[in-house]
């Protein structure tokens, strides 16, 4: 069994507690915030589930984590496991799934925004391959303000054959790149069972999961036909493509 670890951050927290309070095994208060209203609300859904509450000082809970960004709660719990990959077979089969591919995606804070995205846009599950890809770490727990907890995320160990076997359940898959034959993102039909995939912002997709695309796409941006998507940090450049899916999809139902 992995070994439990320190979770910190108000929203990180709370899903937690919500989503998963038996991983929960203790919870450590900063000694002044109990008063605040957030820190009662976690220890009230902490007591609840059995999980002990122990004062400590601020200090205390910087070294427990490993960050002063704790917002004056740490929980020491088990920590969150990647979903297995078995759960893509359900997902497929509904009419309009959405899902997010971060291939290469390494950076702990880009990871956690990706993922905080993805739920604010109706994201069904994120998938990342098994190497070269950030853990569900509570760095990434933090800064996703508790999104890691709120959707599937699959760690496949062949991302190409991942993708054979989504295209092969009727989901488009789409790939951001700025090669030749790329369109404009809001120029795609992205209202079907699709899959959009980000790349690192250094090298973007790998090439047999840009081989694996049914079509590529780009951001168009002022001042450059093309644009430019490695200018874009990839959360920033994934919120902007999972609008586009939502503004899209939304447009869609009105018209229906």
């Amino acid at each position: 069994m992995a070994k439990p670890t320190y979770f910190y951050g108000i929203h990180a927290i709370e899903a937690l507690l919500e989503y998963r309070p038996m991983d929960a095994l203790s919870l450590f208060v900063q000694q002044g915030r109990e008063s605040d209203s957030h820190v009662q609300l976690i220890m009230a859904q902490a007591q609840a589930n059995g999980v002990s509450l122990q004062p400590t000082q601020k200090d205390n809970l910087t070294q427990l984590c490993g960050s002063p960004q704790h917002q004056g709660v740490v929980l020491h719990a088990r920590p969150l496991a990647f979903a297995n990959e078995a759960i893509l077979d359900k997902i497929v089969t509904r009419d309009q799934c959405l899902l997010l591919v971060l291939d290469q995606i390494t950076d702990a804070h880009n990871f956690g925004a990706c993922l905080r995205t993805a739920v604010a846009m109706g994201v069904d599950a994120v998938i990342c391959p098994k190497h070269h890809a950030a853990s569900l770490t509570p760095t990434v727990a933090k800064v996703s303000v508790g999104a890691a907890e709120m959707m599937p995320i699959i760690s496949v160990t062949n991302l190409a054959r991942a993708l054979s076997q989504l295209k092969s359940a009727g989901v488009f898959v789409f790939g951001t790149a700025l090669n030749a034959d790329a369109k404009p993102i809001h120029a795609a039909d992205l209202t079907g069972k699709t899959a959009l995939i980000m790349g690192s912002e250094g090298e973007g997709m790998r090439r047999l999961t840009t081989e694996s695309c049914d079509e590529l796409v780009y951001i168009p941006m002022s001042g450059n036909e093309h644009g430019n998507l490695q200018s874009l940090n990839v959360s920033v450049a994934t919120g902007m493509a999972l609008y586009e899916v939502n503004r899209q999809r939304t447009l869609a139902a009105v018209q229906a």
